[in-house]
């Protein structure tokens, strides 16, 4: 093993150690979460609420209502999310997608295999491989690795990775050096974005930072 690469295993414990777990990803149901994942490109999380929020108070949270609903009314209703206009046309294929090749059955598009379910998300219109493997691990509950801007950035800057690294070679980094477990992964990619937040910004603050010692 890369010896840049060997303190993947210890990166987790010092955040960890630090902050304890984060209990992520925030959302009731397997749908829900599927929403989330499309509804969080390129906003806050805080923001993902207030449409779910929306969505819940229209009785739209089910994807048969979501197909229903006009693009209109659903636009209306995920506005908090940003980009709202194009991430309704993106429900609206998912609900449908879900009915035609699936009978509507979130149990039948999870009876996939995980290679298998993976491609089909990323077949699926506005899915790219974030929010592909955000459904895979936290609604499918499958062994795989989250990569986004946070973790791109925590791994560039302490010499992990190049900066222009593609995904799935970000992602494989922590799948080839950490057990295949649902919880890690899940555990591991909320405590990168909280490290970020507090210290790993666009602008690093060091000091304090549980992740110094690894630079």
């Amino acid at each position: 093993m890369n010896h840049k690469v060997s303190n993947i295993q210890r990166v987790y414990s010092a955040l960890l150690g630090r902050y304890g777990e984060q209990r992520w990803w925030p959302a009731k149901t397997r749908g829900e979460m599927m929403l989330g994942a499309v509804l969080t490109q390129n906003t806050a999380w805080t923001n993902v609420e207030k449409a779910l929020a929306n969505l819940r108070a229209n009785d739209a949270l089910k994807f048969a209502a979501l197909e229903k609903a006009s693009a209109e009314e659903l636009a209306e209703w995920i506005r908090p999310a940003g980009y709202f206009n194009q991430k309704s046309v993106y429900l609206k294929e998912m609900a449908q997608v879900l009915r035609d090749r699936f009978g509507g059955s979130l149990n039948q598009l999870f009876a996939l295999e995980t290679p298998e379910l993976r491609k089909e998300l990323l077949s699926w219109k506005g899915v790219g491989p974030e929010t592909a493997d955000s459904i895979l691990l936290y609604a499918a509950k499958r062994p795989v690795f989250v990569v986004d801007a946070y973790t791109k950035r925590v791994c560039a800057r302490h010499g992990w990775i190049d900066e222009n690294a593609r995904y799935d070679a970000v992602a494989k980094l922590f799948t080839d050096n950490l057990p295949a477990d649902v919880q890690l992964f899940n555990e591991y990619h909320a405590l990168i974005v909280r490290v970020c937040k507090e210290h790993c910004n666009t602008k690093p603050k060091c000091e304090g930072c549980p992740l110094a010692p690894f630079l």
